[in-house]
């Protein structure tokens, strides 16, 4: 891991156990191992950290998609992409995205911090629900071709993001995914 990709990964760490308004530039490079006028090299400032874990963020959930094989621009880009996936692909994306959430640490520190944060900001709410709100539900309501079904398939994934952050027992929730989303596929 380079030093760019180092701060990046302490910094989203240092969000999510602190907040991000807590978190100084200093105690980012404390936690890198340099000293905070090194940081600046990289980074002009603690935003512009920000504004490049959010362009990761972006980049890995448009990597995640194309390895799923369902859309990775949104429906007014590329609205063909839109007819025709499969439940399979779709399912699988799912799998592989509760995972994401909650196993890559860059990842589940992200969702971790919004979710922490979306009391504090306006904008932090908003990358809330684009990340794990409604901004899922849409896509999902997009590929689906509607709301109810795609409620129906996001709502328990997303209240499984609790149970797993609150129990030991990680497999047991992702056994619970599991007997969801076989029971998603066989009723829709």
């Amino acid at each position: 891991m380079n030093t760019k990709e180092k701060i990046l990964t302490e910094a989203v760490k240092l969000f999510a156990e602190e907040g991000f308004e807590a978190v100084t530039v200093e105690r980012i490079a404390a936690a890198v191992g340099i000293k905070a006028p090194s940081l600046y090299k990289h980074y002009r400032s603690k935003q512009d950290i920000f504004d490049s874990i959010l362009l990761e963020m972006e980049r890995r959930d448009r990597d995640n998609a194309e390895a799923s094989g369902v859309p990775k621009e949104s429906i007014k880009e590329k609205p063909d992409q839109y007819t025709g996936v499969s439940r399979d692909a779709l399912l699988s994306f799912c799998r592989k995205m509760f995972r994401y959430w909650t196993e890559d640490g860059f990842a589940s520190a992200f969702r971790r911090m919004l979710t922490v944060e979306q009391y504090r900001d306006r904008e932090m709410n908003d990358l809330y629900h684009q990340y794990l709100g409604s901004g899922p539900l849409k896509y999902t309501a997009d590929i689906l071709g509607s709301e109810e079904r795609a409620l129906s398939l996001y709502a328990p994934m997303f209240l499984l993001y609790s149970v797993y952050d609150n129990t030991d027992d990680k497999e047991k929730v992702y056994e619970m995914l599991e007997e969801h989303l076989e029971t998603w596929r066989k009723n829709k």
